[in-house]
């Protein structure tokens, strides 16, 4: 992925093709006294719609999940 440094004055003037090199892929560094202050990114959408139930299976609680923790004994 290439990666571009602007100074943030200068970006100013040119937020649109910055945006427009970000939705590309290109992240851009601003700068502000040679200093990175900021990073223009693309935003990765979402691949289809989420499905209810999709992590059935695939987390799993503990019976005691909620028991008081023994480091903590002193404080109840």
């Amino acid at each position: 992925m290439a990666e571009r440094a602007i100074d943030l004055n200068h970006a100013r003037t040119q937020l649109a093709e910055l945006v427009r090199q970000a939705a590309r892929g290109e992240d851009v560094i601003l700068t502000e006294d040679g200093r990175a202050v900021a990073k223009i990114i693309p935003i990765t959408r979402a691949q289809g719609p989420r499905e209810f139930g999709s992590a059935r299976g695939l987390i799993h609680m503990a019976d005691d999940f909620d028991e008081p923790l023994e480091e903590f004994a002193d404080y109840m």
